[in-house]
């Protein structure tokens, strides 16, 4: 009997040997893994005026959106769906820049470019869904200038308080789910010790690029999705001002027509700016291969746009600027 253990333990060896101590740390992706971001320049001459430019960047887009919140929530004139889809875009606006730029900040002081493997996957999550519910809020805000302008009778009746909640959540809902499963699937992937991703911060498609094993069902699910949840607000978007332009060619009054336009310039301008921002760095990506150009084209899709916005919104809204001045007036004679 112990001959027989023995010699069944022997072919147990055999047959199932140990892996080596090395396959943990180079090939399974653990919580002591790090990434590299390349991002900007290493020269240390650089990092003072870089986070001299991003730091106020941040802040400005930061306490912009905010203001713009507090002014909406302040006023009950601005109770309506435009303003409840505006301040759920600044809000996403503020969570979407301090996803990524205040790692970039601690990186450029510290003199450091390394992140784990868990914040890169955070990172990765939060980037995906508040980008994803950038996109859905433009359509909906798209959709809700299309019944003020060509169903202005009804738009009380369609856009409801019920309606427009109930179009945020299901945003939320969606993005939750499928930025879910493009985690579950990173989930499986390896890497190496101090892999380098070519930009500032963790992008799905730029951690795909340095993975060791397959990720061909990762980026097929990754362009399948990106395919669908990409065109159906751009033609949401296209045809609801397709028929604003029809509506507008048919009124009568110059008057009209400049007041409705004007009215929704703000969102065509955020719109082109979101959109045109995104295409370049996809493009950029393609084009070249250099991680300073890349996460420069980055800077303008992920900084520049949400530091823009509320001054969009505000700089052509009478009814923003008049309250936001007597927000202002309030605080200073508070102090």
């Amino acid at each position: 009997m112990v001959a027989g253990s023995w010699l069944s333990l022997n072919i147990t060896f055999t047959f199932f040997p140990r892996r080596p101590a090395s396959y943990t740390k180079e090939e399974n992706h653990t919580e002591a893994s790090e990434f590299l971001l390349l991002g900007f320049s290493e020269d240390p001459e650089l990092q003072p005026l870089l986070l001299g430019l991003f730091l106020p960047m941040y802040l400005i887009t930061v306490l912009g959106n905010l203001l713009i919140i507090l002014t909406i929530s302040s006023d009950s004139h601005l109770h309506t769906p435009m303003y409840f889809f505006l301040s759920n875009l600044s809000f996403v606006d503020i969570c979407f820049v301090s996803t990524t730029v205040p790692k970039m900040l601690v990186n450029i002081q510290t003199h450091s470019r390394d992140i784990s493997y868990r914040r890169c996957l955070t990172q990765v999550y939060f980037f995906m869904i508040l980008s994803g519910m950038d996109s859905f809020l433009l359509t909906v805000m798209a959709y809700d200038w299309f019944v003020a302008i060509c169903h202005p009778l009804h738009y009380t009746v369609i856009m409801s308080p019920c309606l427009c909640v109930l179009l945020v959540l299901m945003s939320w809902f969606i993005m939750f789910w499928n930025t879910l499963l493009h985690i579950l699937l990173m989930l499986q992937l390896t890497f190496s010790m101090g892999t380098e991703i070519s930009l500032f911060f963790c992008d799905l498609s730029q951690v795909l690029k340095v993975a060791q094993s397959d990720t061909l069902i990762n980026n097929i699910i990754l362009y399948v999705m990106t395919a669908v949840l990409g065109v159906f607000p751009v033609t949401g978007i296209l045809y609801s001002y397709s028929q604003i332009v029809s509506s507008l060619l048919r009124m009568s009054s110059t008057a009209s027509k400049y007041k409705a336009f004007s009215t929704c310039g703000s969102h065509l301008c955020v719109v082109s700016l979101f959109y045109g921002t995104g295409l370049g760095v996809y493009l950029s990506s393609a084009v070249t291969h250099s991680s300073q150009r890349n996460s420069i084209a980055s800077v303008m899709y992920t900084v520049v746009t949400p530091m823009l916005n509320p001054f969009i919104y505000t700089l052509r809204n009478k009814d923003v600027k008049g309250i936001l001045r007597k927000l202002l007036n309030r605080v200073s004679s508070c102090l």
